[in-house]
């Protein structure tokens, strides 16, 4: 009897001891997700900072200029950049340019087309570190989450574009670094669409050959622009039709693309069973 009056007091204890612990594991993982919860609420809210200062203040203009006064010269005497038609580029009133994306550098070269000061999309990644995103912002960067439709960075450019500025966009949404150029999301036709601005298809070429680890290598770097494309305002465009503005704007892109030298897809699909033939600049 005693025995058994001892067994059925250390089970409660264990009894007790478990619901201890079931307790304090829920509290624990309650906090991480508490926390969770509040470090997504404050990298949201940090974003959108930088979103609305770039509608608010728009560029630190003494900053840009600065900044353009030096890598204008470097660019053109390091990378021997060429510049095919900036004419195109209209001085006045709301301008998309659309080119294919191959290096960091390319927002920087391609804001040397025009004297406007020019906006673009950077990953939200390099907005972590609060001084470089404070150097981007102030120079027209503004944050976009990649993962997926970021409906606040399309309101951001959309609204830059209705004030009459200049927005840079990379249809194909991240770095093609090798090979043909990449296929277009419907995001540059909602805004064409939107927004009305009229947009400037610009090829680059030769920045994917400029970066190797930390080392910037002096490499030939070209734009061609475009003729402007205009569209008629559509309020809610459908996904169809965003996407066929979109390839109709790509198609351009590609045509200065292969003027400069680039590679089409269907060529580099012709050469895939002769890697030897591939030769011919694809990047």
């Amino acid at each position: 009897m005693q025995l058994r009056s001892i067994a059925s007091h250390h089970d409660i204890r264990e009894e007790g001891c478990d619901d201890r612990l079931v307790r304090s594991s829920s509290t624990a993982l309650a906090n991480d997700q508490h926390a969770a919860g509040s470090s997504a609420h404050a990298g949201a809210s940090h974003l959108e900072e930088f979103r609305e200062r770039s509608l608010a203040r728009g560029v630190n203009h003494v900053l840009y200029w600065i900044v353009r006064a030096i890598l204008l010269p470097a660019f053109l005497i390091y990378f021997r950049l060429q510049r095919i038609g900036r004419e195109h580029i209209p001085s006045t009133g709301p301008v998309l340019l659309a080119a294919n994306h191959r290096s960091f550098l390319d927002p920087f070269v391609i804001g040397t087309l025009t004297r406007r000061p020019v906006y673009y999309m950077a990953k939200r990644e390099l907005f972590e570190h609060r001084w470089q995103a404070w150097l981007l912002n102030s120079l027209g960067a503004f944050p976009v989450d990649r993962g997926g439709g970021d409906e606040h960075a399309m309101s951001t450019a959309r609204t830059i574009l209705e004030r009459g500025d200049c927005v840079v966009v990379f249809p194909e949404g991240t770095r093609v670094r090798q090979g043909p150029l990449g296929a277009p999301h419907r995001g540059v036709g909602r805004l064409a669409l939107q927004t009305g601005a009229r947009v400037i298809p610009v090829a680059v070429m030769g920045t994917e050959d400029v970066r190797r680890g930390w080392r910037i290598r002096p490499r030939k770097v070209t734009l061609r622009c475009g003729r402007p494309l205009g569209f008629p305002i559509v309020e809610h465009p459908s996904p169809s039709i965003a996407l066929g503005v979109a390839e109709r704007i790509w198609a351009c892109v590609s045509l200065q693309w292969e003027w400069l030298g680039g590679i089409s897809a269907a060529r580099w699909d012709q050469l895939a069973d002769n890697p030897s033939q591939r030769h011919v600049r694809a990047a």
